[in-house]
């Protein structure tokens, strides 16, 4: 009887442990990842930036401006080429509005809209305006830690909360240990196939903060096909109130 007692009470003891380890595990991946959000976007951001689209026959290049406050509020805002100029996007929460000046007209965007590209880019809209929560909206798992472009990494593995209206149904990021910054992201389906693979490279202090200034993400289904966002110059010594991120500033701002 005792023998049984003392066995069962191994057992519970080993369950408990493996429990515990388990669900620290879950917070410790889940912290890496706030860290890196927060790294990426800080508190308050104004950013000048360009994006290269490559294709097979043709690369095209567009200019624009970026402000952002915490996870929850930012705005683009397209400065070049001339056809696209004033065409600016805008977030709050999980709202998003894209204002088209050759229409003069502001439309909220769908969750449908979300998977869809961004002004003919590699990039989906939620990519670019960050609909999604790195750190709310999804599960997370470490997996493991690997070096990635000479950088130690940990490896960490997130799939979207039910119910959300997330791209992906598996993202896994690669986070480097010494700057909470991300390396490399994979993006799969609901088929678990790879979608899309993207780059976070340069990594260099701009506005006394270290940030990736090269994304660059790749489709795992198109030959010869990219695009690549540079980050010029970065401030985030700046003071933006939330009642800059509505949508009347959307029609209204200039660069």
């Amino acid at each position: 009887m005792k023998i049984k007692k003392k066995l069962y009470q191994t057992i519970t003891l080993i369950f408990f442990t493996i429990l515990v380890a388990g669900s620290a595990q879950s917070q410790d991946a889940r912290e890496i990842i706030r860290q890196m959000e927060h790294n990426l976007h800080g508190d308050a951001s104004v950013n000048e930036m360009s994006m290269q689209v490559v294709r097979p026959r043709y690369t095209r290049e567009v200019t624009m401006r970026s402000w952002s406050l915490g996870d929850d509020y930012s705005l683009i805002y397209v400065t070049a080429p001339a056809r696209d100029a004033g065409t600016a996007f805008l977030k709050r929460g999980n709202e998003i509005w894209n204002y088209q000046p050759n229409i003069d007209r502001t439309i909220k965007m769908p969750p449908s809209m979300l998977s869809q590209s961004w002004m003919g880019s590699d990039f989906t809209n939620d990519d670019l305006v960050n609909a999604s929560s790195f750190t709310n909206d999804f599960s997370h798992e470490h997996t493991g830690t690997e070096i990635i472009d000479g950088h130690e990494c940990y490896v960490i593995e997130m799939k979207p909360h039910p119910d959300n209206p997330i791209v992906y149904e598996k993202v896994i990021y690669w986070v480097s240990k010494e700057y909470y910054l991300p390396v490399r992201t994979e993006n799969y389906d609901e088929y678990d196939d790879l979608v899309s693979t993207v780059h976070f490279r340069e990594i260099k202090n701009m506005g006394g903060k270290y940030i990736p200034t090269i994304m660059e993400v790749i489709p795992a289904d198109r030959d010869n096909q990219k695009t690549v966002i540079t980050t010029h110059s970065a401030n985030f010594g700046v003071d933006i109130k939330q009642d800059f991120f509505s949508t009347r500033n959307l029609t209204n701002i200039r660069p």
